[in-house]
């Protein structure tokens, strides 16, 4: 049976469904997987939406062009945040723009382009769990490893100055607030951030190094024009942010998940484990909310069953899809030797994740390194008294107390 627009369900969810801060799926989508896969939903702002929440279902809708990201800049759509998708973003732009902006970048950042910053990730890495092993327990593992490791390395990357590492948190964390900032905030946080990579492009037109910065300016040829300053800037801007923020909280997060299911000594005594570990950890710990980045139907589209019309907005639920059952056995296990793991913590498609080869290569560095170094890692505070990320895009400890 096929059913129509907002006819589909009898009950419009309210959406966000509560939670206590913490990186995890919300056990509202269990029911909405089994009974309502494509789910009538009213959010905060911009109306009603549909929450779509199965695996195969969310890479349907990843994979579909009718589903659009561009139609979504600068619109009231149906969304958690009180401001809108603004335009320039490689993540809200459709074919053919992004596909000429991610070609650009695109080798940089597939596997062999991670593996070239490995000695370099591997350098940082050892120059951190040196520092923290010199200080002495006990040490905030975020303030000391999680949040500079992946910064370290995207400044490395583009070429800028690390020494303004507490700069840009700041300015990305408002970014990424969610609920807790008003418009106003987010939009002054952007244009400082675009004023500080306008700055740092004016200096590669005029003196061109080996960062990806001078790159990016340089390159550009046949079918792929180079980038207008707009586009670069804001290319930086979205590098800078989404590079280190969701690293630095996947590796606070999953220090906590393996200290929390006493898994870490098991992992530090088997250390070849950790390429499947991570992966495992990457299905099993969503860092971002429930909701993802939406997506405004172009025309009809029947996904599940239901009708999505010309116009709605859906959110594929990124996390729900990796508890599918469907898909994965015991999904809501933490199984670290799980090695078939279709996870989606990526994405899907075309907007899959452009940073996904240089986080996983960031975190088994940085995981195998702590493990190596910390077999006896512990937390240093009740598990009750760690402070979360509450109303974040992006979730984790603010603190994380560890001692060994």
């Amino acid at each position: 049976m096929v059913y129509s627009g907002i006819d589909a369900v009898d009950e419009v969810l309210d959406y966000p469904f509560p939670d206590d801060g913490k990186p995890g799926i919300p056990a509202e989508f269990h029911q909405l997987r089994a009974t309502c896969p494509v789910q009538r939903a009213r959010l905060p702002f911009g109306g009603e939406g549909w929450l779509v929440s199965r695996h195969a279902d969310v890479k349907a809708v990843l994979g579909d062009p009718r589903f659009s990201r561009a139609a979504t800049v600068d619109a009231d759509i149906p969304r958690t945040t009180q401001w809108r998708t603004q335009p320039g973003n490689l993540m809200a732009m459709d074919a053919p723009d992004h596909t000429r902006v991610r070609r650009l970048v695109a080798g940089v950042f597939s596997r062999k382009g991670a593996e070239r910053l490995r000695p370099r990730t591997t350098e940082i890495v050892e120059e951190l769990v040196g520092g923290m092993r010199a200080a002495g327990p006990p040490a905030d593992l975020v303030e000391r490893f999680s949040a500079p490791l992946p910064v370290m390395v995207i400044c490395e990357l583009l070429g800028v100055p690390f020494a303004q590492w507490h700069l840009f948190r700041g300015y990305s964390e408002t970014m990424l607030s969610g609920g807790t900032t008003t418009p106003e905030e987010v939009a002054r946080a952007s244009a400082q951030l675009d004023a500080f990579l306008r700055e740092h492009v004016a200096s590669r037109r005029l003196e061109p190094r080996d960062d990806l910065l001078s790159d990016i300016i340089r390159a550009g040829s046949g079918d792929d024009a180079p980038l207008t300053e707009h586009e670069l800037v804001t290319l930086g801007v979205t590098i800078l942010v989404a590079g280190h923020e969701t690293t630095a909280q996947a590796i606070a997060n999953y220090v906590h998940t393996l200290l929390v299911r006493g898994s870490w000594a098991e992992l530090a005594a088997h250390p070849e484990r950790l390429p499947t570990a991570v992966n495992e950890l990457l299905r099993y710990v969503p860092i971002g909310g429930a909701e993802t980045m939406p997506r405004v139907a172009t025309e009809d589209v029947e996904v599940a069953g239901v009708v999505v019309r010309a116009g709605e907005t859906v959110l594929p639920v990124l996390g729900s899809a990796n508890l599918d059952g469907a898909v994965f056995a015991d999904p809501d296990d933490l199984n670290l030797e799980r090695t078939a793991n279709p996870h989606m913590a990526f994405g899907f498609g075309p907007h899959y994740c452009l940073g996904a080869q240089l986080a996983i290569m960031e975190l088994e560095v940085g995981l195998g390194a702590l493990l190596r170094d910390f077999p006896d890692l512990r937390l240093a505070v009740p598990e009750a008294e760690i402070p979360w990320r509450s109303n974040n895009l992006v979730r984790g400890p603010r603190q994380l107390m560890v001692a060994w």
